[in-house]
């Protein structure tokens, strides 16, 4: 923290009011740092760790500079832009955002891809001050006339040196480029690399460089652990030790299936979790936050596309349960705890021959930490665990209907009544009566419904022309076998499988 308040620093009394009703009096260094620059107009490129404040760093001077203009909005033409490189970040600024706006009667609304695009299509179209968004949907909206930039007074971008790692920079250019040359532009990148120097050098002018520290120095509040089980199943019972704390905490895991299954895992133990990764729908994604963010879950389980941009206050405790493949990933996953000068710790799980790989990460991190090898019952362990929270009983699974291999939509239950199939009951089918129009381009591997479903063909009868070979069920009908006529094989040998050919023609209509 510093000494000066918001109200030193030139942030305008309605602000102060907004801030203080969520308990924030005193700005952080790198908000300390930058606000006099951002408030006057010029152009800032800030160079902080995450978690250090960038979000209301920027958020302010946004607000305010567009608060002091009488410009008011117009349809499809927002007057400041923030980009952002994940969904969840874009969501997560918008909410520090949001509040600010309202006290001006300024709007805000946000684009990203993942989700239908109509909401975001008809607010820009209504007019909105304050665009939060990703770079590949906005592109895609400018594209389609549904959006402008030539009216953007403010350009923010946020996690520069993240935009660069997901290969968005092209996109960034491209979106920078039509915004007015003469507008206020700031950037914030933990580093330079990876082509965010030529950003800040095409799109800044006379920036003022702001750092708060090294950008890969770690917080001060921060706690490093590294814990060596003796194999996969103490790590296995050391993980759910590790998870079963009142507070939250953060699982990371290198892929979607092993974070899936790890929450599904912890949740049957009793231990509330959700997970998050990219196979989650939009919807899925934003419910799994709330429900670990209201407390619902305490154990969020996720690969690294939460590393950057989820900030809940209060996670204790980061678990790298697989080690990243690079120092940045630590670092960026490690961030997720010790936010905002609070404390917190991190604990890396490492096997015996992740030892090599892992301490290299940990070098390059410039984290210093002795391995110490560990069971779950510890006393290191319990001491990081603290109180374990209370067990919760699982939901039970409630199984989907099965609809026996066909549609149960309505549209498909109609097409089947006016075939006369329709069915008064839901019970399922259990042959294949091979109903109604056969499906075109059947490949090998699924057979063609049989003539008559109750009668067996005859040993000895072909089915059609005899065409291909091969094992598969009736469509539609059970996992059932039945005589089969003789046919002959690749090689040319006689066989008895099941035949997949075509019914003949004449059969196929008298079953309409």
């Amino acid at each position: 923290m510093t000494s000066q308040t918001f109200t030193d620093l030139g942030v305008p009394a309605p602000l102060i009011a907004v801030l203080a009703e969520q308990g924030k009096n005193e700005p952080f260094p790198i908000q300390a740092d930058t606000l006099p620059d951002t408030l006057a107009g010029r152009d800032v490129l800030g160079r902080g760790k995450t978690g250090s404040g960038k979000t209301l760093a920027f958020s302010l001077p946004l607000v305010a500079r567009l608060a002091a203009k009488s410009d008011r909005r117009r349809g499809r033409k927002p007057r400041a832009l923030v980009l952002a490189p994940t969904r969840e970040l874009a969501n997560q600024i918008d909410e520090v955002i949001k509040p600010l706006a309202a006290a001006y009667d300024l709007t805000t609304t946000t684009v990203y891809g993942g989700v239908n695009q109509k909401r975001q299509v008809d607010a820009l179209a209504a007019g909105v001050d304050i665009l939060v968004a990703c770079p590949g949907r906005l592109e895609d909206l400018i594209g389609q006339g549904f959006a402008s930039l030539d009216a953007v007074e403010i350009t923010v971008l946020d996690e520069a040196d993240h935009m660069a790692d997901l290969g968005f920079l092209p996109g960034v250019t491209r979106l920078l480029s039509r915004t007015p040359a003469d507008g206020q532009r700031l950037l914030f990148s933990a580093t330079l690399d990876n082509g965010v120097d030529k950003l800040v050098k095409r799109f800044l002018r006379n920036e003022v460089l702001h750092s708060v520290d090294e950008a890969h120095s770690h917080v001060a509040a921060m706690t490093h652990h590294v814990f060596v089980p003796a194999d996969a199943d103490a790590k296995k019972q050391l993980v759910e030790t590790l998870a079963s704390g009142t507070a939250r905490r953060i699982l990371f895991m290198r892929t979607k299936h092993q974070a899936k299954k790890l929450a599904k895992a912890l949740t049957a133990a009793g231990i509330p979790s959700v997970d998050l990764h990219g196979n989650l729908s939009q919807p899925a994604r934003d419910r799994n936050l709330a429900a670990f963010g209201e407390g619902r879950a305490k154990v969020l389980v996720a690969t690294d596309v939460a590393a950057r941009g989820v900030h809940v206050d209060g996670v204790e405790l980061v678990v790298h349960v697989d080690p990243p493949v690079e120092h940045k990933a630590y670092l960026h996953r490690s961030g997720r705890t010790a936010r905002a000068g609070s404390a917190g710790d991190v604990v890396t799980i490492m096997l015996p021959e992740q030892r090599r790989d892992t301490l290299d990460i940990l070098r390059k991190a410039k984290i210093d930490v002795t391995p110490q090898p560990v069971t779950s019952a510890s006393p290191e362990v319990v001491a990081l665990v603290g109180e374990v929270a209370p067990y919760v009983k699982p939901e039970p699974i409630v199984a989907q209907p099965q609809g026996g291999g066909r549609s149960q939509g309505a549209n498909a239950q109609r097409k089947r009544a006016a075939r006369g199939q329709g069915s008064t009951d839901a019970a399922p089918r259990t042959s294949a009566p091979g109903e109604g129009r056969r499906r075109r381009g059947r490949g090998a591997g699924q057979s063609a419904p049989a003539a008559d479903a109750a009668q067996p063909a005859r040993q000895g009868q072909r089915s059609g022309s005899g065409r291909g070979q091969g094992g598969g069920n009736a469509r539609g009908g059970a996992n059932t076998a039945r005589p089969q006529g003789a046919g002959r094989s690749a090689s040319g040998a006689p066989t008895t499988g099941m035949v997949v050919g075509r019914a003949p023609r004449t059969n196929r209509r008298a079953q309409g």
